[in-house]
């Protein structure tokens, strides 16, 4: 049964009645996840908060705003641009909901230079499997009481309580922004200019790599035009500054150091429309993925950043022995690798799922050997659940169980 909530109160009867008659319940925001983890596998209850959809105070003396868990991503982004202010984390599905953004500790292309939704959560009201409403966390800026309850809620994916208010940090709105793109004649050469730019002064807000197939397949499939033609991989990097001196500064010295590196070229994108052509080639890999082939299958790992080239052939070679397209991109800033596998029409449905799976099973051993994780931002979920206990062992997982039934001892 799906039960739409409009408030704290609700959630809180709609939990209890569910505990007392043990009734599973899966918490959905607006269903934009990648791993699964709003299905309900489990039958029971879909408790969507989507219809909680309020921003219910900003005090712009705290810097902080309240809201609640249906507020989608570009709502609070434009309505904090309204108010001269600045909400960082920025996935890039803005239309998903804050309260999953929270849930699941989405990160996006921004982390490098602002973190992720976790650097934002100041305080979160919850309700607990059996309807009690908990506060987590509080608007202090130190705070020593006790286990940090709200670091572990987030990034819990809706298996220990349910969001139903977040309070948010909020940062002043940057200035003045711009883009560089630097080609490469190959990946190897693009992904060692990352160690160099994140140890100069000014902190990049966003690095992203993008290998040449990948522009193609934009301009291929959607017609957006990356404005630069030259190089097998280039690097995206953004900077925000507060004066123009402070922009100009940051730009040259990355530029400076690019070309030592051997960078084909340095162009600069630094208009509105300048800016918007070169993410916007960015923003459409997915989409045009998608249009690419008939079906995908993604993960999402991360290693560290000097592992991403090695992790990029051996993601390319893994595919080829099973007879899939693979194409990673992502976020070389901190080595999270989005790894799109697409299906062509000819591949029966036996082979693609056999070769997904084999494909996923040593994707995850390439990044477990590399010092990784499964994943960056999107979760476990359904759909990487069965790959989670060979790769954290059985002492790790037995922490998970244990945490989930402090939270949740009938398991609803």
């Amino acid at each position: 049964v799906l039960v739409e909530v409009l408030s704290t109160e609700e959630v809180s009867k709609v939990m209890r009645y569910a505990y007392e008659h043990c009734i599973p319940v899966t918490p959905r925001g607006a269903g934009t996840g990648l791993s699964g983890g709003a299905v309900p596998i489990y039958g029971g209850i879909l408790l969507c908060t989507e219809k909680m959809n309020k921003i219910l105070e900003w005090d712009l003396d705290t810097m902080t705003v309240v809201i609640e868990p249906g507020v989608l991503v570009m709502e609070l982004a434009n309505a904090a641009q309204e108010k001269g202010v600045f909400y960082p984390p920025e996935p890039g599905e803005k239309t998903a909901s804050v309260g999953g953004n929270v849930m699941t500790n989405a990160g996006g292309m921004k982390a490098v230079g602002y973190g992720v939704t976790r650097n934002y959560v100041v305080s979160m009201e919850c309700v607990m499997p059996n309807g009690d409403v908990m506060q987590f966390g509080s608007n202090v800026a130190k705070n020593t009481s006790g286990y940090d309850i709200k670091d572990l809620v987030i990034g819990s994916e809706g298996t220990l309580c349910i969001l139903t208010e977040v309070t948010l940090k909020l940062l002043p709105a940057p200035k003045l922004t711009r883009t560089l793109v630097m080609p490469f004649e190959s990946l190897e050469s693009c992904i060692d200019m990352v160690p160099r730019l994140l140890q100069m002064p000014a902190v990049p807000t966003a690095i992203e790599f993008l290998e040449r197939e990948l522009i193609d397949i934009v301009e291929r499939n959607l017609h957006k035009l990356l404005p630069v033609k030259e190089g097998d991989a280039v690097l995206i990097v953004m900077y925000d500054a507060g004066s123009e001196q402070e922009l100009f500064a940051a730009c040259n010295a990355a530029s400076d150091a690019a070309l030592e590196a051997g960078a084909i070229d340095v162009y600069i994108a630094d208009t509105p429309e300048r800016i918007a052509s070169v993410w916007s080639v960015r923003g459409a890999i997915l989409e045009g993925m998608k249009a690419e082939s008939v079906a995908q299958e993604e993960c999402d790992v991360v290693v560290p950043r000097a592992k991403i080239a090695e992790y990029v052939r051996l993601a390319k070679a893994i595919g080829a022995k099973y007879g899939i397209r693979v194409e990673p991109c992502g976020h070389a800033g901190d080595g999270n690798i989005h790894t799109e596998m697409l299906r062509d029409a000819s591949m029966s449905d036996e082979d693609w799922i056999r070769g997904t799976r084999a494909c996923l099973t040593e994707l995850y051993g390439v990044s477990k050997q590399f010092g990784g994780q499964l994943s960056g931002e999107h979760g476990i979920g359904n759909g990487r659940l069965e790959y989670l206990k060979p790769f954290v062992g059985d002492r790790m997982y037995k922490l998970y169980q244990s945490i989930k039934l402090a939270f949740d001892e009938k398991l609803i």
